[in-house]
């Protein structure tokens, strides 16, 4: 009766949405879930807190999928077997089939997936129901920023890419969408990362409190009285705690179930394009063009959009690691300062789960953690190395050209 109590107050408080000021998990994920809906990759409604699949949406879905799907497969036929879209050099028709077809594979993906994730976000949102305002407030600040601000800076950055580069508006269409749709799909993930990062943050809340509670009342279970009832309120909320954590840790598995494909593709879509950048601009220095410097903007901004967002993600997936494991943690503190077998036998069965179930955010066996991250800027760093040794060179060539012209 309390979740349904709160299921209703917060779905009438849904109604008065406001940024950055999120009062439920409906609120929280308000912008992502817009613009996941206008590009066909959320054919839900949101019906009493509870996610359904309607007829409209689906067919909406359906609909752009199929579009997507022919309008990719004419454009790879005009670029590798009729030769229609013919590219300059041959490294560029490498790069446009590599984010083609990685681009594509993740909205077919998404596509199929789109049960899973739907009882993903319901799981999701039930168990973020015992989440305080406070939290929401302080998750709204980062998520609500995180989805409008990238979604213009995105825009910003794909508008400056088509003023310098003259491909054709087919391609322009294709690249569009699917750098969207990648983009709202890695944002959604981080989003449920975070939801449940503050769920494990709440066990814990909880579990110091009770540890505070046990301590304070430690002469108290000396008493007839406390052994005849075994503590009942202690007992409840542990019993209460386990299966909370039970819950998070099984939505966490699903989390990576369902997103574990487009993950990897995400990654090395990353790469490949960040590699494929790089190449383009040795090439274009070599050739001394003469909107060099813009090409160079180019790399930087593209630079920028790929580390930050795949810099969240890790960040996001570590913090969310290390909550669960300091849940193990305060077990124990609470093993060690309590002298009721009963409530000892309770903790023990929850150190035990806690054990067995190893709560870490992951694709396919790639542990998404602060290794990632690590990899990630030892790679972009070599990147910024080598762009800064070529513009050096750069500078060194023109001044000697001045010289000798001199």
């Amino acid at each position: 009766m309390s979740l349904k109590f709160q299921r209703y107050i917060k779905c009438k408080v849904w109604q008065k949405w406001q940024l950055f000021h999120a009062t439920d998990f409906q609120s929280l994920m308000y912008p992502c879930f817009t613009f996941c809906r206008i590009f066909g990759l959320f054919p839900y409604r949101i019906n009493a807190s509870t996610f359904e699949t309607t007829k409209q949406l689906y067919f909406w879905t359906t609909f752009i999928t199929c579009i997507f799907c022919i309008y990719e497969l004419i454009i790879l036929y005009w670029i590798n077997i009729t030769g229609t879209i013919n590219f300059v050099i041959i490294p560029v028709t490498f790069e446009r089939n590599c984010f083609f077809i990685l681009g594509g594979f993740i909205r077919i993906v998404t596509y199929i997936l789109n049960g899973p994730r739907m009882r993903l976000l319901q799981n999701v949102m039930e168990i973020s129901l015992r989440l305080s305002p406070d939290s929401y407030r302080k998750l709204s600040k980062l998520i609500h920023a995180k989805d409008i601000f990238g979604f213009f800076f995105l825009v910003g950055r794909i508008t400056f890419y088509y003023y310098i580069i003259n491909f054709g508006i087919i391609d322009k269409i294709l690249v569009l969408y699917i750098t969207f749709t990648v983009f709202q799909m890695d944002m959604l993930y981080i989003n449920c990362v975070c939801v449940l990062k503050a769920c494990f943050k709440e066990v814990n809340d909880n579990l110091k409190n009770l540890r505070k509670l046990v301590v304070n009342d430690k002469p108290h279970l000396l008493r007839r009285i406390y052994h005849e009832q075994r503590n009942p309120f202690l007992l409840t909320k542990l019993q209460a705690l386990r299966k909370q954590h039970l819950m998070i840790s099984d939505t966490v598995q699903m989390l990576n179930t369902t997103f574990s494909l487009q993950l990897l593709a995400t990654i090395v879509l990353t790469f490949a394009e960040l590699t494929f950048y790089l190449y383009f601009y040795i090439i274009y220095w070599e050739i001394n063009m003469k909107n060099h410097m813009f090409y160079v903007m180019i790399y930087i901004i593209s630079l920028m959009y790929y580390c930050i967002k795949i810099s969240l993600m890790g960040w996001a997936c570590d913090t969310g690691k290390d909550e669960a494991i300091k849940i193990g943690t305060n077990v124990h503190e609470i093993l060690n300062d309590t002298i009721d077998e009963q409530i000892k036998d309770e903790l023990q069965l929850f150190s035990m789960q806690v054990l067995n179930r190893e709560n870490t955010f992951s694709a396919k066996g790639l542990i998404l953690d602060a290794t990632l991250l690590v990899a990630i800027v030892s790679n972009i760093t070599t990147y910024l190395l080598i762009l800064i040794q070529f513009l050096i060179t750069d500078k060194v060539c023109n001044k000697k050209v001045t010289n000798d012209t001199t």
